[in-house]
């Protein structure tokens, strides 16, 4: 087993020494603590044989532990919170991986917050590519679309005003994107070895990145608009001969991006948008992804809430580009059923309209009890061009099984 960040041993052992203090010790001394998180199993069912060698498993069984520590004192002014990740898998030695999600501190003052440590900052407001999410790294092995996210040591100093929130960060320290290993699914047909990570800068991994974000709601808008600098999250894979192997070498480059993100509410609509400016060494270039999201309330009486989505993801560099939404349409609709349960369903289907293939999610979830949840997934891939980005996944259609217990 790996772990993904490579932490100070200091800062992890306060942490340790903190979650090690009994509850009654930690209440006499004036500090409020609460425990919560959840653990989980997942069974990943694949329809199809593997397309690459080693990926010999039709199933796949993982276990995952993310518990939340939380700590707050002198009157709610000051909060620590450490939240720990640990997945094992089955097959894929890569996916068995820890990381510490959070470990931060927070001041709060009468306009202004200062936050420090390892934390999680998302951006955007679109449903199906998060194209202005800059600060935290993608965990890449634990699912295909992106949504999990690495901790990202960072401070940030949130000042708050009429005229909007001004978010200051300094970003101390990389985080190198994880991929698949050799004996998993939904990877690449080329190793990437993430070992052999290169980086413009000649600090690499420790470059000091920085990050300037002003936000705001108007009437029915909500915007916000940030200029990042510092090392790019998506790496330029690079096909190297390694050992007499052909390979995918990460090379991180350092980039200027400038990123809007705008949703209007308007009655039952709600228009998204988001917009990407970046330079860097290579190219400069624009991406944007846009759409709408319309509810209609009540259905047949019912308690239940369709929302029908519509979005179009378009990148300038189009057939080369390095990712997927390039100059595609997605469609889909969100059933909640407002029960007790919680139970919601979201299909969603995107096509490319360069390389005419097509992707197929299905999210479905309800809770049972106060502590259970069990969610079922399906991905599916059709891709018949090498060019296209999901070619190497045209094989991995498959169903996923959650299993979630919180506490």
């Amino acid at each position: 087993m790996r772990l993904s960040r490579k932490l100070g041993a200091a800062r992890l052992a306060s942490a340790v020494m903190l979650a090690a203090l009994p509850l009654s010790q930690v209440q006499a001394e004036g500090i409020y603590f609460e425990m919560a998180g959840k653990v989980s199993g997942e069974l990943r069912y694949f329809t199809e044989e593997a397309q690459f060698a080693g990926q010999d498993q039709e199933t796949n069984i993982s276990f995952a532990a993310e518990p939340e520590f939380f700590w707050e004192w002198n009157e709610g002014s000051d909060s620590l919170t450490f939240t720990p990740f640990l997945r094992v898998d089955q097959h894929d030695d890569e996916r068995t991986h820890g990381d510490i999600r959070e470990l931060s501190w927070i001041h709060v003052g009468e306009d202004w917050e200062l936050r420090a440590g390892l934390r999680k900052v998302f951006w955007g407001v679109t449903e199906f590519q998060h194209l202005v999410d800059v600060i935290n790294q993608t965990d890449a092995v634990e699912d295909f679309d992106g949504e999990d996210k690495l901790g990202q040591q960072m401070v940030n100093l949130s000042l708050v005003r009429d005229w909007g929130i001004l978010d200051l960060f300094l970003l101390p320290g990389f985080r190198e994107r994880t991929f698949a290993g050799d004996d998993g699914r939904l990877r690449f047909g080329l190793p990437v070895l993430t070992d052999r990570a290169t980086y413009e800068s000649a600090a690499g991994e420790n470059h000091l990145d920085t990050a300037i974000r002003w936000s705001h709601s108007v009437d029915v808008y909500d915007m916000g608009v940030y200029w990042f600098h510092g090392t790019g999250r998506d790496p330029v894979l690079q096909l190297q001969n390694v050992n007499g192997q052909p390979s995918l070498v990460p090379h991180y480059q350092q980039v200027d991006q400038i990123g809007f993100d705008l949703q209007a509410t308007i009655d039952s609509w709600l228009w998204k948008l988001e917009l990407l400016w970046q330079d860097n060494n290579t190219e400069s270039y624009s991406a944007v992804q846009g759409g709408f999201e319309y509810t209609l309330y009540g259905i047949s009486d019912t308690a239940w809430d369709l929302g029908l989505l519509m979005e179009y993801g378009w990148d300038e560099r189009r057939e080369d580009a390095p990712v997927s939404a390039q100059n595609d349409l997605f469609f889909g609709a969100r059933l909640a059923l407002n029960d007790a349960e919680s139970t919601e369903v979201l299909a969603g289907i995107s096509h490319d309209l360069d390389f005419d293939s097509q992707g197929l999610i299905v999210e479905a979830s309800r809770r049972y009890g106060d502590n259970w949840k069990a969610s079922i997934d399906g991905r599916f891939f059709y891709a018949d061009d090498p060019a296209d980005p999901a070619y190497s996944f045209r094989k991995d259609d498959h169903l996923q099984l959650t299993v979630e217990r919180f506490f």
